[in-house]
C-alpha cells in the first residue's frame, strides 16, 4: 500500500485494488502538485469536516468517479443533495468496507460549509483510524491536542498524519506530545505552510519525534511512503 501526500491535509491511499482519498483539497490548494483531472479513479473519499480546505473537491470527484463519501452524518446529509453516494458515520463508530475498516475518532475543531455568506453547521469534526491489509493509518484531521489520543496507543498505529501548523490546529510542540501518546511507527506532519498563518518547521518536529526513537517523514507534496 502507498500513501501519497498531496499537500495541506490531502492524502491518497492506494491499495492496489482501491484508491481512498482523504480531505481532497486539490484544485485550490496552493501546495498540491496536481489537479483533480490528474487523479486516478477514486473509489472512496474520507472527509474529516466541512471546511473548504478539507471538503475541497469532494463533490466534483465523487460525481466523476461515482465515489462513496465517508464522513459524519450531518455533512453526509448536506453533500448528498448533489446526487453523490455517502456513507454517514459518527465518532466512535467503526464500519468494514471492501478495502478495510474505518473508525471515526474525536477531533477538537469546528465544522461548517458556506452557503453564500452564511456558515452552515456540518456535524462534528473527526479523525480517521483506517485499517487496510493489517496496516493501521491514523489521519487526525484538524484538531488540538486531546487526552483522547492516549486511547490510540493500543491500536499499534503504523502511520500517523498529524497537523503541526498551529493557529487552527495544534502546533508542532503539541503534536510532539500527541506522538508521545499515540506512539505510531511512522509520523508524517500535515496542515502546515500552506499559508503564512500556519507556518511551521517540519525539521524541528522531525528531530523531536526522532528523539523519542520513532520515525518521522516530512513528506513534500507529491511524495509518498510505502507500507
Amino acid at each position: 500500500m502507498k500513501a501519497l501526500y498531496l499537500g495541506h491535509a490531502a492524502v491518497l491511499l492506494q491499495t492496489g485494488e482501491r484508491n481512498i482519498l482523504i480531505d481532497p483539497f486539490i484544485n485550490e490548494n496552493p501546495s498540491c502538485p496536481i489537479k483533480v483531472q490528474d487523479l486516478p479513479k477514486i473509489h472512496y473519499i474520507l472527509v474529516t469536516h466541512g471546511h473548504g480546505d478539507h471538503l475541497g473537491d469532494t463533490v466534483e470527484i465523487a460525481k466523476r468517479d461515482s465515489s462513496t463519501v465517508i464522513t459524519n452524518f450531518e455533512l453526509s446529509s448536506l453533500i448528498s443533495r448533489h446526487g453523490i453516494s455517502t456513507h454517514p458515520m459518527h465518532i466512535g463508530g467503526r464500519y468494514t468496507f471492501e478495502f478495510g475498516s474505518v473508525k471515526l475518532t474525536p477531533a477538537l475543531h469546528g465544522s461548517s460549509i458556506s452557503e453564500g455568506d452564511t456558515p452552515v453547521y456540518a456535524g462534528n469534526p473527526c479523525g480517521f483510524l483506517i485499517e487496510i491489509h493489517d496496516k493501521k493509518i491514523y489521519h487526525a484531521g484538524d484538531t488540538g491536542l486531546t487526552k483522547d489520543m492516549e486511547l490510540l496507543r493500543r491500536e499499534n498505529i503504523d502511520l500517523a498524519f498529524l497537523p503541526i501548523g498551529g493557529n487552527f490546529v495544534m502546533d508542532l510542540w503539541d503534536a510532539v506530545e500527541a506522538v508521545k501518546m499515540i506512539y505510531p511507527e511512522i509520523v508524517v506532519p500535515i496542515h502546515y505552510n500552506t499559508w503564512e498563518v500556519i507556518k511551521s518547521d517540519p525539521t524541528i518536529f522531525q528531530k523531536e519525534v526522532e528523539k523519542l526513537g520513532l520515525k518521522c517523514r516530512a513528506l513534500k507534496p507529491g511524495e509518498s511512503i510505502e507500507l
